[in-house]
């Protein structure tokens, strides 16, 4: 299910659109004001933000540009009564993907919003993702938000089998054998390596006596 973080202080507007998204089985989060959307960007991941501009606080291009500038490059549409070009170039300065203006029609924003989504799902194809965190399959690389994280080969090579595994549980005896390359590995020298991924913010949870599982739940 994708998750649509909804930034409206119009409760009416909110209500419809909210009770719009959820029917087409999106899962919605809605805050009034900029402060309450920045800080659940930092508790959740998104797959698209649904943005007012004028809202209490930090409104939606401060937002946008705050979010852009940390590396968050979460697809974002405003939906915004300001209809001068001046706004709209703003909008877009600041990174927005699409700009629809009040009123709407709901239909088209629908489409614009799953045309988003669908592309962005299509762009990470050979990607993993979880919370800040994505792996690049094909490259074998890790970034957290748009940096890239090094990482030496023992490390590399069981974060690349939890990411490929995402909320399964890996038996230890499974990744002692998989990073066993002619010298045996010791239960202690893979909680060392757990430990460090764990260090650089990975949700690795231990299921005691039996393994590791990267997931959020």
């Amino acid at each position: 299910m994708s998750k649509i973080l909804l930034l409206e202080d119009d409760d009416v507007l909110s209500e419809t659109l909210i009770e719009l998204l959820e029917s087409e089985n999106f899962e919605v989060v809605h805050v009034n004001d900029g402060e309450k959307a920045l800080d659940a960007t930092f508790v959740k991941h998104f797959d698209l933000l649904l943005l007012d501009v004028n809202v209490p606080f930090l409104n939606g291009f401060e937002l946008l540009s705050e979010l852009r500038h940390s590396g968050d490059m979460t697809p974002a549409i405003f939906i915004t009564a300001l209809s001068d070009v001046a706004s709209l170039s703003q909008g877009f300065d600041v990174g927005a993907d699409d700009y629809i203006k009040k009123p709407f029609d709901f239909n088209e924003l629908l489409i614009r919003i799953k045309a988003l989504i669908k592309k962005r799902y299509h762009t990470y194809a050979n990607e993993i993702k979880i919370d800040r965190f994505r792996f690049v399959i094909e490259k074998d690389e890790l970034y957290k938000d748009a940096d890239f994280i090094p990482l030496p080969p023992y490390e590399l090579h069981i974060t690349r089998l939890l990411f490929q595994n995402l909320n399964k549980t890996l038996l230890k005896e499974y990744l002692l054998e998989a990073l066993s390359s002619g010298k045996e590995m010791s239960e202690g020298a893979l909680r060392v390596h757990i430990n460090k991924l764990r260090n650089i913010g990975l949700p690795i949870t231990t299921i005691k006596g039996i393994g590791y599982r990267l997931g959020t739940s």
